[in-house]
């Protein structure tokens, strides 16, 4: 089996050679290195088939005046280490926004969501990590108990104590645009490591 993948994969790689499609370096390692070239085209082929989409969705449940939050302590590699954030995570593939939602509620929360509203899409932007395209959504009707989360302490808090929480400070334009009942909206936010350095909402620069 591996070796046919392998003679698959050099079809492949003298294909784009015929067709002119691979840069001339790599048109030498293919001539001159044919098997570290093949090695090396595997291990890319499953570094972009395990790498994260950059679509997420980001979920903030209501409850009695309340948002379900999660402190984020439990993971140390993690862009909202000790932050206060919903629920949610990265697409897998196929997924829509709504099965995306539903997946991630279910495995964050044990909750499984009923009614649910999606408000905006935020274009997160930083320096230090990939960029992510976040589908934002209210929900405020659900099943089931909550559950231990191993990303973070989930605990429901009352909706004007967000704000003294240590959240994102862009975070803080969407929790009042959630407030405000506000329409569909497009928010971009820009950070230079914690810092907030760039909104945009709708394509109008926030100050």
């Amino acid at each position: 089996m591996k070796f046919i993948r392998r003679n698959c994969i050099e079809k492949r790689l003298r294909a784009q050679v015929w067709f002119g499609t691979m840069d001339i370096a790599a048109r030498c390692c293919v001539d001159v290195q044919p098997e570290q070239t093949v090695r090396l085209f595997i291990r890319k082929e499953r570094a972009a088939m395990h790498k994260k989409s950059n679509l997420t969705t980001l979920c903030y449940i209501e409850h009695d005046g309340k948002y379900l939050m999660m402190h984020r302590v439990k993971k140390e590699q993690d862009i909202n280490k000790d932050k206060w954030i919903g629920v949610g995570g990265h697409f897998e593939a196929d997924e829509s926004p709504e099965e995306c939602l539903l997946r991630e509620t279910k495995e964050e929360t044990g909750l499984t969501l009923t009614a649910w509203r999606l408000r905006g899409i935020v274009t997160f932007i930083c320096d230090r990590w990939q960029t992510e395209y976040m589908f934002l959504y209210t929900a405020d009707a659900f099943s089931g108990e909550l559950a231990e989360c191993s990303e973070g302490t989930l605990e429901w808090v009352e909706k004007q104590q967000v704000y003294q929480l240590p959240i994102w400070e862009g975070d803080k334009i969407f929790f009042r645009l959630l407030e405000e009942n506000a329409p569909f909206f497009s928010l971009k936010l820009k950070y230079e490591s914690d810092v907030l350095t760039q909104a945009a909402l709708n394509g109008i620069p926030v100050t």
